[in-house]
Protein backbone atom coordinates (compact mmCIF):
# COMPACT_ATOMS: atom_id res chain seq x y z
CA UNK A 1 0.00 0.00 0.00
CA UNK A 2 0.89 3.29 -0.83
CA UNK A 3 2.21 5.14 2.40
CA UNK A 4 1.60 8.48 0.91
CA UNK A 5 -1.53 8.27 -1.36
CA UNK A 6 -2.28 11.20 -3.67
CA UNK A 7 -3.77 14.07 -2.55
CA UNK A 8 -7.36 14.39 -3.70
CA UNK A 9 -7.99 17.28 -6.23
CA UNK A 10 -9.68 20.16 -5.11
CA UNK A 11 -12.66 22.43 -6.38
CA UNK A 12 -12.30 25.74 -7.10
CA UNK A 13 -15.85 26.07 -7.19
CA UNK A 14 -16.74 24.09 -4.26
CA UNK A 15 -14.05 26.05 -2.19
CA UNK A 16 -15.28 29.07 -2.89
CA UNK A 17 -18.91 28.09 -2.14
CA UNK A 18 -17.64 26.93 0.77
CA UNK A 19 -16.07 30.01 1.58
CA UNK A 20 -19.56 31.98 1.15
CA UNK A 21 -21.83 29.79 2.36
CA UNK A 22 -20.51 28.82 5.27
CA UNK A 23 -20.72 32.56 6.78
CA UNK A 24 -23.96 32.53 6.15
CA UNK A 25 -25.29 29.27 7.73
CA UNK A 26 -23.00 30.20 10.72
CA UNK A 27 -24.83 33.98 10.83
CA UNK A 28 -28.51 32.43 10.28
CA UNK A 29 -28.25 30.65 13.64
CA UNK A 30 -26.47 34.47 15.32
CA UNK A 31 -29.28 36.39 13.83
CA UNK A 32 -32.00 33.70 15.27
CA UNK A 33 -30.86 34.13 18.84
CA UNK A 34 -30.77 38.12 18.10
CA UNK A 35 -33.67 38.59 16.77
CA UNK A 36 -35.61 37.21 19.77
CA UNK A 37 -33.83 38.84 22.64
CA UNK A 38 -34.82 41.58 20.72
CA UNK A 39 -38.28 40.86 20.13
CA UNK A 40 -38.46 40.01 24.12
CA UNK A 41 -37.21 43.82 24.77
CA UNK A 42 -39.92 45.26 21.75
CA UNK A 43 -42.74 42.84 23.69
CA UNK A 44 -42.13 44.03 27.15
CA UNK A 45 -42.37 47.75 26.33
CA UNK A 46 -45.94 48.41 25.64
CA UNK A 47 -46.89 45.94 28.50
CA UNK A 48 -44.28 47.68 31.11
CA UNK A 49 -45.90 51.25 30.13
CA UNK A 50 -49.80 49.55 31.11
CA UNK A 51 -47.30 48.12 34.39
CA UNK A 52 -46.39 51.38 35.02
CA UNK A 53 -49.73 53.48 35.15
CA UNK A 54 -51.19 51.01 37.17
CA UNK A 55 -48.59 51.66 40.08
CA UNK A 56 -49.34 55.07 39.59
CA UNK A 57 -52.69 54.73 40.11
CA UNK A 58 -52.46 52.73 42.98
CA UNK A 59 -50.17 55.22 44.30
CA UNK A 60 -52.64 57.76 43.87
CA UNK A 61 -54.65 56.25 45.39
CA UNK A 62 -52.61 55.78 48.99
CA UNK A 63 -53.28 58.24 51.58
CA UNK A 64 -50.73 59.16 53.61
CA UNK A 65 -51.49 60.85 57.46
CA UNK A 66 -48.39 61.55 58.88
CA UNK A 67 -47.70 60.84 62.79
CA UNK A 68 -45.10 62.30 65.47
CA UNK A 69 -42.77 60.95 67.31
CA UNK A 70 -45.61 59.78 70.33
CA UNK A 71 -47.93 58.59 67.50
CA UNK A 72 -46.99 57.19 64.42
CA UNK A 73 -48.21 58.02 61.32
CA UNK A 74 -51.10 56.47 59.44
CA UNK A 75 -51.40 55.10 56.05
CA UNK A 76 -55.13 53.65 54.12
CA UNK A 77 -55.57 52.30 50.66
CA UNK A 78 -58.63 54.50 48.98
CA UNK A 79 -59.26 51.56 46.42
CA UNK A 80 -62.88 50.85 45.65
CA UNK A 81 -63.63 47.03 45.79
CA UNK A 82 -64.94 47.52 41.84
CA UNK A 83 -60.96 48.86 41.12
CA UNK A 84 -59.73 46.06 42.72
CA UNK A 85 -61.49 43.36 40.88
CA UNK A 86 -60.82 45.77 37.40
CA UNK A 87 -57.01 45.40 38.49
CA UNK A 88 -57.43 41.81 38.60
CA UNK A 89 -59.58 41.33 35.59
CA UNK A 90 -57.18 40.20 32.64
CA UNK A 91 -57.91 37.06 30.74
CA UNK A 92 -54.40 36.03 29.95
CA UNK A 93 -52.23 37.22 32.96
CA UNK A 94 -52.12 37.68 36.77
CA UNK A 95 -52.31 40.74 37.78
CA UNK A 96 -50.56 41.55 41.67
CA UNK A 97 -50.37 44.34 43.38
CA UNK A 98 -49.21 45.67 47.42
CA UNK A 99 -49.05 48.83 49.48
CA UNK A 100 -46.47 48.77 52.14
CA UNK A 101 -46.07 51.38 55.50
CA UNK A 102 -43.64 53.60 56.54
CA UNK A 103 -42.65 50.88 58.94
CA UNK A 104 -42.67 48.37 56.20
CA UNK A 105 -46.15 46.86 57.65
CA UNK A 106 -48.83 45.12 54.97
CA UNK A 107 -51.56 47.74 54.04
CA UNK A 108 -53.28 46.39 51.12
CA UNK A 109 -52.74 43.63 47.91
CA UNK A 110 -51.13 40.51 47.82
CA UNK A 111 -48.12 39.31 50.88
CA UNK A 112 -46.36 37.03 48.39
CA UNK A 113 -45.04 39.63 46.53
CA UNK A 114 -41.48 40.02 47.40
CA UNK A 115 -40.33 42.93 48.61
CA UNK A 116 -37.25 44.33 46.81
CA UNK A 117 -33.88 43.75 48.49
CA UNK A 118 -32.40 47.39 47.58
CA UNK A 119 -32.59 50.98 49.54
CA UNK A 120 -35.34 52.94 48.54
CA UNK A 121 -35.34 55.86 45.60
CA UNK A 122 -36.36 59.02 45.40
CA UNK A 123 -39.94 59.66 45.85
CA UNK A 124 -42.43 58.87 42.72
CA UNK A 125 -39.34 57.29 40.53
CA UNK A 126 -40.94 54.08 39.00
CA UNK A 127 -38.59 51.33 38.93
CA UNK A 128 -38.45 47.57 37.27
CA UNK A 129 -37.47 43.94 38.34
CA UNK A 130 -38.16 40.04 37.54
CA UNK A 131 -39.01 38.47 40.19
CA UNK A 132 -41.56 35.64 41.09
CA UNK A 133 -44.67 35.29 42.66
CA UNK A 134 -46.16 31.53 43.71
CA UNK A 135 -43.70 30.24 41.15
CA UNK A 136 -44.52 32.33 38.41
CA UNK A 137 -42.25 34.59 36.32
CA UNK A 138 -43.60 37.96 36.97
CA UNK A 139 -42.52 41.54 35.94
CA UNK A 140 -42.83 44.32 38.99
CA UNK A 141 -43.23 47.78 38.81
CA UNK A 142 -42.50 49.86 42.21
CA UNK A 143 -42.17 53.68 42.94
CA UNK A 144 -41.63 54.35 47.04
CA UNK A 145 -44.00 57.36 48.45
CA UNK A 146 -42.70 60.88 49.87
CA UNK A 147 -41.68 59.49 53.07
CA UNK A 148 -43.45 60.75 56.21
CA UNK A 149 -40.49 62.64 58.14
CA UNK A 150 -41.70 60.84 61.02
CA UNK A 151 -38.03 59.69 62.53
CA UNK A 152 -37.60 55.68 62.36
CA UNK A 153 -40.38 55.44 59.57
CA UNK A 154 -39.31 54.75 55.80
CA UNK A 155 -40.92 55.47 52.67
CA UNK A 156 -44.24 53.32 52.07
CA UNK A 157 -43.48 51.03 49.08
CA UNK A 158 -46.56 50.36 46.32
CA UNK A 159 -45.94 47.47 44.25
CA UNK A 160 -47.66 46.08 40.83
CA UNK A 161 -46.49 42.76 39.42
CA UNK A 162 -47.88 40.68 36.12
CA UNK A 163 -47.02 37.36 34.79
CA UNK A 164 -45.54 37.28 31.60
CA UNK A 165 -47.62 35.39 29.16
CA UNK A 166 -48.64 38.26 26.69
CA UNK A 167 -45.06 39.27 26.36
CA UNK A 168 -43.90 35.43 25.76
CA UNK A 169 -47.05 35.12 23.13
CA UNK A 170 -45.82 38.98 21.54
CA UNK A 171 -42.39 37.97 21.44
CA UNK A 172 -43.12 34.57 20.16
CA UNK A 173 -45.25 36.50 17.23
CA UNK A 174 -42.67 39.08 16.40
CA UNK A 175 -40.03 36.02 16.07
CA UNK A 176 -42.49 33.87 13.65
CA UNK A 177 -43.08 36.94 11.66
CA UNK A 178 -39.09 37.49 10.93
CA UNK A 179 -37.69 34.08 11.28
CA UNK A 180 -40.42 32.19 9.01
CA UNK A 181 -39.49 34.72 5.71
CA UNK A 182 -35.79 33.66 6.39
CA UNK A 183 -36.74 29.66 5.71
CA UNK A 184 -37.44 30.90 2.32
CA UNK A 185 -35.01 33.51 1.96
CA UNK A 186 -32.11 31.29 3.22
CA UNK A 187 -32.52 28.50 0.74
CA UNK A 188 -33.21 31.68 -2.34
CA UNK A 189 -29.81 33.04 -1.32
CA UNK A 190 -28.22 29.97 -1.06
CA UNK A 191 -29.35 29.25 -4.90
CA UNK A 192 -28.51 32.66 -6.16
CA UNK A 193 -25.02 32.09 -5.08
CA UNK A 194 -24.97 28.90 -6.86
CA UNK A 195 -25.92 30.36 -10.04
CA UNK A 196 -23.91 33.62 -9.34
CA UNK A 197 -20.93 31.76 -8.59
CA UNK A 198 -21.34 29.10 -11.97
CA UNK A 199 -21.52 32.36 -13.85
CA UNK A 200 -18.83 34.14 -12.84
CA UNK A 201 -16.37 30.60 -12.84
CA UNK A 202 -17.86 29.74 -16.85
CA UNK A 203 -14.92 32.15 -18.42
CA UNK A 204 -12.91 29.72 -16.58
CA UNK A 205 -14.14 27.13 -18.18
CA UNK A 206 -14.31 28.47 -21.60
CA UNK A 207 -10.65 29.14 -21.27
CA UNK A 208 -10.42 25.50 -21.01
CA UNK A 209 -12.30 24.56 -24.14
CA UNK A 210 -10.20 26.96 -25.95
CA UNK A 211 -7.18 25.23 -24.59
CA UNK A 212 -8.22 21.59 -25.31
CA UNK A 213 -8.99 22.32 -28.65
CA UNK A 214 -5.67 23.92 -29.92
CA UNK A 215 -3.81 21.57 -32.09
CA UNK A 216 -0.35 20.63 -30.13
CA UNK A 217 1.80 22.35 -32.40
CA UNK A 218 -0.11 25.78 -32.21
CA UNK A 219 1.82 27.76 -29.73
CA UNK A 220 0.32 31.24 -30.69
CA UNK A 221 -0.71 33.55 -27.10
CA UNK A 222 -3.83 33.27 -26.08
CA UNK A 223 -6.33 36.41 -26.07
CA UNK A 224 -5.66 38.37 -22.52
CA UNK A 225 -8.81 40.46 -23.30
CA UNK A 226 -11.71 37.44 -23.23
CA UNK A 227 -10.66 36.69 -20.06
CA UNK A 228 -11.75 38.65 -16.61
CA UNK A 229 -8.82 40.77 -14.84
CA UNK A 230 -8.24 38.26 -11.87
CA UNK A 231 -7.38 35.52 -14.45
CA UNK A 232 -5.50 38.12 -16.70
CA UNK A 233 -2.19 36.61 -14.87
CA UNK A 234 -2.74 33.42 -15.59
CA UNK A 235 -3.25 33.83 -19.03
CA UNK A 236 0.10 35.96 -19.16
CA UNK A 237 2.51 33.27 -17.33
CA UNK A 238 0.78 30.94 -19.77
CA UNK A 239 1.83 33.15 -22.94
CA UNK A 240 5.33 33.39 -21.46
CA UNK A 241 5.24 29.72 -21.57
CA UNK A 242 4.27 29.51 -24.72
CA UNK A 243 6.56 31.64 -25.79
CA UNK A 244 9.50 29.93 -24.66
CA UNK A 245 8.08 26.61 -25.46
CA UNK A 246 7.66 27.82 -28.89
CA UNK A 247 11.65 29.56 -28.66
CA UNK A 248 12.74 25.88 -27.39
CA UNK A 249 11.49 23.77 -29.94
CA UNK A 250 12.40 26.31 -32.95
CA UNK A 251 15.83 26.32 -31.40
CA UNK A 252 15.63 22.31 -31.21
CA UNK A 253 14.05 22.31 -34.76
CA UNK A 254 16.85 24.34 -36.49
CA UNK A 255 19.56 22.40 -34.25
CA UNK A 256 17.86 19.12 -35.52
CA UNK A 257 18.00 20.64 -39.15
CA UNK A 258 21.58 22.36 -38.47
CA UNK A 259 22.99 18.26 -37.34
CA UNK A 260 21.29 16.40 -39.97
CA UNK A 261 22.71 18.72 -42.73
CA UNK A 262 26.52 17.78 -40.48
CA UNK A 263 26.01 14.55 -40.54
CA UNK A 264 25.31 14.27 -44.40
CA UNK A 265 28.93 15.02 -45.58
CA UNK A 266 30.48 11.91 -43.24
CA UNK A 267 28.14 9.87 -43.75
CA UNK A 268 28.05 10.51 -47.60
CA UNK A 269 31.84 9.92 -47.98
CA UNK A 270 31.51 6.15 -46.17
CA UNK A 271 28.67 5.21 -48.45
CA UNK A 272 30.96 6.37 -51.38
CA UNK A 273 34.11 4.75 -50.04
CA UNK A 274 32.19 1.59 -49.46
CA UNK A 275 30.56 1.50 -52.79
CA UNK A 276 34.17 2.04 -54.45
CA UNK A 277 35.43 -0.52 -52.55
CA UNK A 278 32.54 -3.02 -53.44
CA UNK A 279 33.26 -1.97 -57.44
CA UNK A 280 36.58 -2.04 -57.36
CA UNK A 281 36.34 -6.00 -55.15
CA UNK A 282 33.07 -6.75 -58.22
CA UNK A 283 35.52 -5.82 -61.42
CA UNK A 284 38.02 -7.90 -60.17
CA UNK A 285 40.26 -5.25 -58.94
CA UNK A 286 42.79 -6.64 -56.30
CA UNK A 287 45.12 -3.45 -56.06
CA UNK A 288 45.58 -3.67 -52.09
CA UNK A 289 46.97 -0.23 -51.93
CA UNK A 290 43.28 1.19 -53.65
CA UNK A 291 41.52 -1.00 -51.27
CA UNK A 292 43.46 0.17 -48.08
CA UNK A 293 42.98 3.48 -49.36
CA UNK A 294 39.28 2.99 -49.13
CA UNK A 295 39.17 1.74 -45.91
CA UNK A 296 41.26 4.33 -44.38
CA UNK A 297 38.64 6.83 -46.01
CA UNK A 298 35.30 4.50 -44.73
CA UNK A 299 37.52 4.97 -40.90
CA UNK A 300 38.02 8.78 -41.70
CA UNK A 301 34.12 9.00 -42.17
CA UNK A 302 33.49 6.69 -39.44
CA UNK A 303 35.44 8.76 -36.95
CA UNK A 304 33.93 12.21 -38.02
CA UNK A 305 30.06 10.40 -38.18
CA UNK A 306 31.48 8.94 -34.48
CA UNK A 307 32.77 12.47 -33.18
CA UNK A 308 30.26 14.19 -34.53
CA UNK A 309 27.56 12.12 -32.78
CA UNK A 310 29.31 12.24 -29.16
CA UNK A 311 29.08 16.44 -29.75
CA UNK A 312 25.34 15.85 -30.42
CA UNK A 313 24.85 14.14 -27.54
CA UNK A 314 27.26 16.17 -24.99
CA UNK A 315 25.13 18.83 -26.82
CA UNK A 316 21.69 17.60 -25.51
CA UNK A 317 23.26 16.59 -22.26
CA UNK A 318 24.47 19.93 -21.49
CA UNK A 319 21.02 21.49 -22.63
CA UNK A 320 18.78 18.91 -20.37
CA UNK A 321 18.67 21.65 -17.37
CA UNK A 322 15.39 19.94 -15.90
CA UNK A 323 17.51 16.35 -16.15
CA UNK A 324 20.81 17.96 -13.91
CA UNK A 325 21.29 16.17 -10.99
CA UNK A 326 21.64 18.25 -7.46
CA UNK A 327 25.28 20.50 -7.62
CA UNK A 328 27.93 18.69 -5.95
CA UNK A 329 32.05 19.64 -5.19
CA UNK A 330 33.82 19.22 -8.19
CA UNK A 331 37.46 19.34 -8.13
CA UNK A 332 38.63 21.00 -11.15
CA UNK A 333 42.13 21.01 -10.56
CA UNK A 334 42.35 17.07 -10.78
CA UNK A 335 39.78 17.52 -13.85
CA UNK A 336 41.65 19.60 -15.58
CA UNK A 337 44.71 16.72 -15.35
CA UNK A 338 43.21 13.70 -15.93
CA UNK A 339 41.91 15.40 -19.49
CA UNK A 340 45.99 16.96 -19.95
CA UNK A 341 46.81 13.39 -19.29
CA UNK A 342 43.57 11.75 -21.81
CA UNK A 343 45.19 13.74 -24.63
CA UNK A 344 48.41 13.63 -24.12
CA UNK A 345 48.70 10.35 -27.06
CA UNK A 346 46.91 12.86 -29.62
CA UNK A 347 49.07 15.83 -28.45
CA UNK A 348 52.23 13.15 -29.57
CA UNK A 349 50.91 12.12 -32.46
CA UNK A 350 50.13 15.90 -33.55
CA UNK A 351 54.05 16.70 -31.77
CA UNK A 352 52.48 19.30 -29.74
CA UNK A 353 53.48 20.49 -26.02
CA UNK A 354 50.51 19.69 -23.88
CA UNK A 355 50.78 20.55 -20.33
CA UNK A 356 49.41 21.53 -17.45
CA UNK A 357 49.74 24.55 -14.77
CA UNK A 358 47.96 24.91 -10.85
CA UNK A 359 47.30 23.29 -8.34
CA UNK A 360 48.77 19.46 -7.29
CA UNK A 361 47.23 16.54 -6.54
CA UNK A 362 46.16 17.04 -2.79
CA UNK A 363 46.42 21.30 -2.81
CA UNK A 364 42.89 22.12 -2.21
CA UNK A 365 41.17 25.18 -3.15
CA UNK A 366 40.04 28.57 -0.92
CA UNK A 367 36.64 27.33 -1.90
CA UNK A 368 34.54 24.72 -3.17
CA UNK A 369 32.91 24.41 -6.76
CA UNK A 370 29.37 23.41 -7.20
CA UNK A 371 28.77 22.22 -9.82
CA UNK A 372 27.96 18.75 -12.04
CA UNK A 373 31.52 17.13 -12.47
CA UNK A 374 30.75 15.16 -15.62
CA UNK A 375 29.65 18.58 -17.26
CA UNK A 376 32.42 20.40 -16.10
CA UNK A 377 35.02 17.33 -17.12
CA UNK A 378 33.09 18.00 -21.25
CA UNK A 379 33.58 21.35 -20.81
CA UNK A 380 37.42 21.20 -20.61
CA UNK A 381 37.81 18.00 -22.41
CA UNK A 382 36.31 20.35 -25.21
CA UNK A 383 38.19 23.07 -24.75
CA UNK A 384 41.44 20.96 -24.50
CA UNK A 385 40.43 19.10 -27.55
CA UNK A 386 39.84 22.32 -29.88
CA UNK A 387 42.99 23.93 -29.23
CA UNK A 388 44.94 20.73 -30.17
CA UNK A 389 42.73 21.01 -33.50
CA UNK A 390 43.74 24.41 -34.04
CA UNK A 391 47.48 24.09 -33.14
CA UNK A 392 49.38 23.12 -35.66
CA UNK A 393 52.78 20.77 -35.02
CA UNK A 394 54.95 22.04 -32.79
CA UNK A 395 52.84 24.36 -30.86
CA UNK A 396 52.47 24.41 -27.30
CA UNK A 397 48.59 23.92 -25.37
CA UNK A 398 48.42 24.94 -22.04
CA UNK A 399 45.85 23.57 -19.03
CA UNK A 400 46.21 26.23 -16.76
CA UNK A 401 43.80 26.43 -13.19
CA UNK A 402 44.47 29.50 -11.02
CA UNK A 403 43.13 29.78 -7.41
CA UNK A 404 41.83 33.55 -6.69
CA UNK A 405 41.00 33.89 -3.09
CA UNK A 406 40.47 37.66 -3.60
CA UNK A 407 37.72 37.66 -6.16
CA UNK A 408 36.18 34.42 -4.43
CA UNK A 409 36.55 32.42 -8.00
CA UNK A 410 38.79 30.23 -9.88
CA UNK A 411 39.79 30.28 -13.17
CA UNK A 412 40.73 27.25 -15.71
CA UNK A 413 42.63 29.00 -18.92
CA UNK A 414 43.11 27.27 -21.93
CA UNK A 415 46.29 28.56 -24.04
CA UNK A 416 47.28 27.61 -27.61
CA UNK A 417 49.72 29.05 -30.08
CA UNK A 418 47.33 28.71 -32.82
CA UNK A 419 46.10 31.20 -35.22
CA UNK A 420 43.60 32.70 -32.90
CA UNK A 421 40.32 33.78 -33.09
CA UNK A 422 39.37 37.50 -34.46
CA UNK A 423 37.33 39.61 -32.28
CA UNK A 424 34.95 39.65 -34.96
CA UNK A 425 33.79 35.93 -34.50
CA UNK A 426 34.78 35.04 -31.55
CA UNK A 427 30.99 35.80 -30.57
CA UNK A 428 30.03 33.43 -33.57
CA UNK A 429 32.15 30.26 -32.51
CA UNK A 430 30.13 30.18 -29.49
CA UNK A 431 27.02 29.29 -32.11
CA UNK A 432 26.35 25.29 -32.91
CA UNK A 433 27.66 24.36 -36.12
CA UNK A 434 29.87 27.50 -36.70
CA UNK A 435 33.35 26.97 -37.99
CA UNK A 436 35.58 30.00 -38.65
CA UNK A 437 36.52 30.26 -42.33
CA UNK A 438 40.49 30.07 -43.64
CA UNK A 439 40.71 26.83 -41.47
CA UNK A 440 41.63 23.51 -42.91
CA UNK A 441 40.68 21.85 -39.51
CA UNK A 442 37.83 19.13 -39.71
CA UNK A 443 35.28 19.73 -36.77
CA UNK A 444 31.93 19.58 -36.30
CA UNK A 445 31.48 23.16 -34.81
CA UNK A 446 29.68 21.95 -32.04
CA UNK A 447 32.68 22.03 -28.98
CA UNK A 448 32.80 25.59 -27.84
CA UNK A 449 28.92 25.95 -28.05
CA UNK A 450 28.95 22.89 -25.62
CA UNK A 451 31.06 25.11 -23.42
CA UNK A 452 29.05 28.28 -23.19
CA UNK A 453 26.49 26.13 -22.34
CA UNK A 454 27.53 24.28 -20.06
CA UNK A 455 29.51 27.26 -18.08
CA UNK A 456 25.92 29.64 -18.01
CA UNK A 457 24.67 26.96 -16.47
CA UNK A 458 27.31 26.68 -14.14
CA UNK A 459 26.99 30.49 -13.72
CA UNK A 460 30.47 30.53 -14.68
CA UNK A 461 31.86 33.43 -17.43
CA UNK A 462 33.26 32.56 -20.51
CA UNK A 463 36.00 34.71 -22.53
CA UNK A 464 37.84 34.66 -25.88
CA UNK A 465 41.21 36.85 -26.18
CA UNK A 466 44.16 36.30 -28.11
CA UNK A 467 47.11 34.31 -26.51
CA UNK A 468 49.96 36.91 -27.32
CA UNK A 469 49.20 40.60 -29.11
CA UNK A 470 49.04 40.11 -32.95
CA UNK A 471 52.51 41.11 -34.57
CA UNK A 472 54.43 40.99 -31.86
CA UNK A 473 57.81 39.54 -31.86
CA UNK A 474 56.19 36.58 -29.19
CA UNK A 475 53.47 35.90 -32.13
CA UNK A 476 56.06 35.87 -34.88
CA UNK A 477 55.90 32.42 -36.96
CA UNK A 478 53.31 30.48 -34.82
CA UNK A 479 50.05 33.12 -34.54
CA UNK A 480 48.73 35.47 -31.94
CA UNK A 481 47.26 31.98 -30.01
CA UNK A 482 43.36 32.00 -28.52
CA UNK A 483 42.89 32.00 -24.43
CA UNK A 484 39.96 30.80 -23.49
CA UNK A 485 38.79 31.52 -20.03
CA UNK A 486 35.97 30.53 -17.86
CA UNK A 487 35.79 32.24 -14.33
CA UNK A 488 33.76 29.55 -11.81
CA UNK A 489 32.49 31.64 -8.65
CA UNK A 490 33.29 29.00 -5.47
CA UNK A 491 31.05 28.73 -2.58
CA UNK A 492 32.62 30.15 0.95
CA UNK A 493 33.86 28.27 3.65
CA UNK A 494 31.29 27.37 6.50
CA UNK A 495 33.71 29.51 8.97
CA UNK A 496 33.86 32.47 6.35
CA UNK A 497 30.00 32.87 5.82
CA UNK A 498 30.35 35.88 8.66
CA UNK A 499 32.98 38.02 5.95
CA UNK A 500 36.18 38.19 5.20
CA UNK A 501 38.73 36.45 3.40
CA UNK A 502 41.18 33.85 5.33
CA UNK A 503 44.29 35.23 6.61
CA UNK A 504 47.09 34.62 4.69
CA UNK A 505 49.53 32.39 6.90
Amino acid sequence: MDANPPREQRSLFGEILDWMLAPLLLLWPMSVALTWLVAQSIASRPFDRDLAEMARTVARQVVVVPGSLEQPSSIRLRLPEVATEVLRADDADKVYFQVLGARGEFIAGDRALPVPDEPAAAAQTLKYRDDEVHADAVRVAYLWLPPTGVPGEAAPLVQVAETLDKRARLATEIIKGVIVPQFVVLPLAVLLVWFALARGIKPLNELQQRIRRRESHDLSPLAERDVPEEVAPLVGAINDLLGRLDQSMSTQKHFLADAAHQLKTPLAGLRMQAELAQREIDAGQQDPRALKQSLQHIAHSTERAAHMVNQLLAMARAEAKTLARPPEPVDLPALARETVRDFVPKAMDKRIDLGYEGPDDGQALHGTLMGQPTLVRELVRNLVDNALQYTPAGGTVTARVVDDPFGQVVVLQVEDTGPGIPEAERALVLQPFYRALGTNVDGSGLGLAIVQEIAQQHGAELSITDARPRGSAAAQGMGPGALFTVRFALARPAGDQAGGTPAAG
